[in-house]
């Protein structure tokens, strides 16, 4: 007969109960997506997979981007009229991906991004997500950019004119809201590959909406959103625009450039919308899985996360008197040039 060579002691731990194994939660395939994209963020590294797209697409190239980023610094650096600006690669990859590494292109945008951050502080600067109006407008749900991507891997941007309370809050406010969004979005090396898809549902749009912003409002905003701000806008879609909204948008259309006038897309109701863009992506309440609150949730412990980094932007200083006289800065070089006449006299 076979003896046990197990101890009195060994045979007890043997049929005591085991505790229960705790299993660290499996990721889903979102959370390993969000988990990359931040690896991303930090170094501007796209992923392998995208790396051909963007060779084809931007000519870039390890070697190319290494001497354009060291081109951008030493821009930086010996320009007159900066006196302090971001150098690290994802901020400057944002102009050379837009401008397809044109350099001199990159960096005139980047010169106009910075100047109108200052020529228009009430609109670019204080992007703050604790401040009690800022917070309000994101709480309401105005403009939330969708966790999930489209079919083509932009980023997108869904904007809901209804949500935005005109008799409480001014454009500047609207306007501080879009930058923050828009800031917290450039440093993506995907979005600045593949671009941004932007939904704007204009229910519940009313005359004090429009009234928000004057004719050179208008003009000067779109200026700045197609010259100076490095962004790959790729669609632009408007629906359930009211009568009364038809000439406002058409007159801001017929101020964009010929490219982006083609990317724009209007639809009389819902249904044509969903032709173009997969409900999946939006939130449930325009038939896809994600209530729209989840989806504010989300953009707020993301904003609060970056809280530091929007602020610090406000350090970035260009001397305004000190650029050479282009169309943003003539109005400034010709009220300077007023008073040094008035100097001299």
């Amino acid at each position: 007969m076979a003896t046990s060579v197990l101890q009195p002691e060994d045979c007890r731990r043997e049929h005591e109960p085991k505790p229960d194994i705790i299993e660290a939660p499996r990721l889903t395939d979102d959370d390993r997506m969000h988990i990359l994209e931040a690896k991303e963020r930090e170094t501007g590294e796209l992923p392998p997979e995208l790396r051909e797209k963007a060779r084809t697409e931007l000519r870039e190239e390890p070697a190319l981007r290494e001497q354009a980023l060291a081109q951008m610094r030493h821009f930086i650096e010996k320009h007159p009229a900066i006196k302090k600006c971001r150098t690290d690669s994802p901020f400057l990859l944002r102009f050379l991906r837009t401008k397809k590494y044109s350099i001199p292109q990159a960096c005139s945008m980047l010169e106009r991004y910075l100047t109108i951050r200052q020529m228009y502080p009430q609109w670019f600067q204080k992007l703050d997500p604790l401040d009690p109006k800022i917070a309000a407008v994101i709480d309401a749900g105005y403009l939330v950019p969708l966790p999930k991507r489209d079919a083509e891997g932009r980023r997108v941007v869904l904007s809901c004119m209804g949500r935005f309370d005109p008799h409480q809050f001014d454009n500047c406010v609207m306007a501080r809201v879009h930058s923050m969004i828009v800031e917290l979005l450039l440093d993506e090396p995907r979005s600045q590959l593949l671009g941004y898809t932007h939904v704007n549902d204009e229910a519940g749009m009313q005359m004090p909406h429009v009234s928000l912003w004057s004719l050179t409002d208008v003009r000067i905003m779109l200026n700045c959103i197609q010259n100076s701000t490095p962004m790959r806008h790729k669609r632009t879609h408007f629906v359930n625009i009211p009568a009364y909204g038809i000439k406002f948008f058409e007159f801001a259309v017929s101020l964009l450039s010929d490219k982006l006038k083609d990317r724009v897309m209007f639809h009389r109701t819902s249904e044509d919308l969903m032709k173009h863009v997969d409900p999946a992506i939006l939130p449930k309440e325009y038939g896809g899985t994600v209530p729209l609150r989840d989806m504010i949730e989300e953009l707020k412990r993301n904003l609060l996360k970056r809280r530091d980094d929007l602020l610090s932007l406000d350090d970035m200083c260009v001397d305004l008197h000190a650029l050479e006289k282009n169309d943003l800065t003539q109005d400034i070089h010709s009220t300077a040039g007023s008073f040094r006449k008035l100097e001299l006299d």
